[in-house]
């Protein structure tokens, strides 16, 4: 597998400017997600590898070498697609070989055979081989297309969206295969995707986009923990971070210029000793966690419990926040670093 480097790389169309000058570097064998909004310019960065799109300016280099003008066919890439695409009146076999019988691709028909067979076992399809893609589910018609794609064995595979179309069970069932054929297989994958859970359990590192600009890439913890500002803070999280006026809580060792203050939902503590009276407004069971609608003097905050906490609307309490947990954001919302700051207070509250 390759490693695969944008350098300065652009791209409009008309007047959008649908990727400003990325630089992304894939180590060979590294499984990086793209996460952002429709419109952040993620499949836009998969077609430009890819060649489906020629770049305004920058440069690709795969493997080292500069494909930035080559075209598709000679980048030797996969790309999976949102859609299974199969050819329905072929056998499983025959899709999964389809690539392999190309002109000047050059293998035997042991080989092809081989390689099918080995790729089907890895997604454990090798029973359903003889089957037409009409009969198969839509968890099956995924693998196989994800089949067709790793018979070819590529410097790299992009994936658009790949599970999108899939029940939340399939999701679930296919995320945790698909990073187990990664990891077998040592791919260079990069792979995009709006599902926030999709990029914390796939990815080694995720870039976070916005209007074409990667705003932050880094391992998911440290892209959850450390988020660059607030739209990188609100991308990942469910339910989502809550965003306060620094005056909302009392919070110690906030840094000089906090304008905001980013709270995760889980570093919210309720029956706190001395913290901000709330009211519940709402109350959500979702069996092992239980998330909290709090109202502290009009503003709104989320908490995130064990399954076991029982509240109901109209509930009053106290909350404090975690100590260290609270996130300061500047009046243009970007991230204090607190690293050279004093250590905080002990705890937070009112």
């Amino acid at each position: 597998m390759a490693e695969v480097v944008l350098q300065g790389v652009s791209k409009s169309f008309g007047g959008t400017h649908a990727l400003d000058g990325m630089d992304l570097t894939i180590g060979a064998g590294e499984f990086v997600v793209l996460l952002g909004p429709t419109g952040a310019g993620k499949t836009t960065t998969l077609r430009l590898i890819a060649g489906l799109e020629r770049a305004d300016t920058g440069t690709i280099r795969i493997d080292g070498t500069d494909v930035t003008n080559w075209p598709p066919a000679s980048r030797n890439i996969a790309f999976v697609f949102q859609q299974y695409s199969l050819y329905p009146h072929y056998s499983v076999y025959d899709n999964m070989a389809f690539p392999l019988r190309a002109p000047g691709v050059n293998l035997s028909k042991d080989d092809i055979d081989r390689r099918v067979r080995e790729i089907a076992r890895l997604l454990r399809i090798e029973e359903k081989l003889n089957n037409r893609a009409t009969q198969l589910s839509g968890g099956e018609m995924q693998r196989v297309a994800i089949g067709r794609a790793l018979v070819r064995q590529p410097s790299i595979f992009l994936m658009d969206e790949p599970l999108s179309s899939l029940d939340a069970k399939l999701r679930e069932d296919m995320r945790v295969e698909l990073k187990r054929i990664q990891r077998d297989l040592g791919a260079t994958i990069l792979y995009v995707t709006h599902d926030q859970l999709e990029a914390m359990t796939l990815a080694d590192r995720i870039g976070v986009l916005s209007q074409g600009v990667l705003v932050q890439i880094d391992t998911p913890r440290k892209v959850y923990e450390s988020p660059r500002n607030i739209y990188v803070a609100r991308r990942l999280g469910s339910p989502q971070i809550n965003i306060l006026d620094a005056g909302v809580l009392d919070i110690g060792g906030m840094p000089p210029g906090t304008a905001k203050i980013g709270v995760r939902p889980e570093d919210v503590i309720l029956r706190s000793d001395g913290g901000a009276m709330a009211r519940v407004q709402a109350v959500e069971h979702l069996g092992v966690e239980t998330v909290v609608l709090l109202d502290v003097g009009g503003c709104q905050i989320h908490a995130l419990l064990g399954g076991a906490e029982v509240f109901a609307p109209g509930d009053s309490t106290a909350i404090s926040i975690r100590v260290g947990a609270a996130i300061p954001f500047d009046s243009q919302g970007d991230r204090i670093d607190m690293s050279a700051e004093p250590a905080r207070e002990a705890a937070y509250g009112t």
